[in-house]
């Protein structure tokens, strides 16, 4: 009887020995690899949307475009606004101020030197591919009508449009967006542009 009882007990014994706990984690699936979602390769539909904006900065998130025209809006809501959508607020409110000085005083080189070459516009009724900072000058009244002059003087930074395509002054006279540096793969080292003037939707 004693030899029965001592086999159940030194087989219980082995037996429990061999199985481990059920809240006992998985070294592996308890590591830095388990914690961290795998980043899932954008849809194929977003493929157009990419390539479209190569040009500026990625957002730093896939936000919703938020319309920020509102001329009550703030400036700190349109520095959120940019920084969620488009980069560094700070180097767009430098080029905004540097565009609208350089307007208002009709210096033509140094909106010329603010300017995304090459840059399409219309002149003449034609729409016509600048090359350089030169052939900007030379049309440049052709270009910065006293209409859109007058826009973009006026244009208070509280009520600028902000979305993906970059910052809308007025009614689309004129657009800046970040571009990506020479060599800036990741587009982590932008400039800010002027990539369009023209006349705008209520024009």
């Amino acid at each position: 009887m004693n030899k029965l009882l001592l086999g159940v007990v030194l087989a219980s014994f082995l037996l429990g020995g061999c199985n481990k706990p059920a809240d006992t984690p998985d070294p592996v699936a308890s590591g830095p690899e388990a914690s961290a979602p795998e980043a899932s390769a954008a849809p194929a539909g977003d493929t157009a949307t990419a390539s479209a904006s190569a040009d500026a900065p990625a957002p730093a998130s896939p936000a919703p475009e938020p319309s920020v025209a509102s001329a009550d809006t703030g400036d700190k809501a349109i520095d959120d606004a940019i920084d969620t959508l488009l980069g560094d607020h700070a180097k767009y409110r430098a080029a905004i101020d540097a565009y609208q000085k350089a307007v208002a005083e009709g210096d033509k080189e140094a909106v010329a030197a603010l300017i995304d070459y090459p840059f399409s516009t219309t002149i003449d009724g034609k729409r016509t591919s600048l090359k350089n900072a030169s052939g900007f000058v030379s049309n440049y009244d052709k270009i910065v009508t006293p209409a859109i002059a007058g826009v973009i003087k006026a244009q208070k930074y509280s009520g600028l449009m902000v979305n993906s395509k970059g910052v809308m002054f007025g009614s689309g006279e004129t657009w800046i967006n970040g571009v990506c540096k020479k060599g800036s793969a990741d587009c982590s080292e932008f400039e800010v542009k002027v990539v369009a003037i023209q006349p705008g939707a209520s024009s």
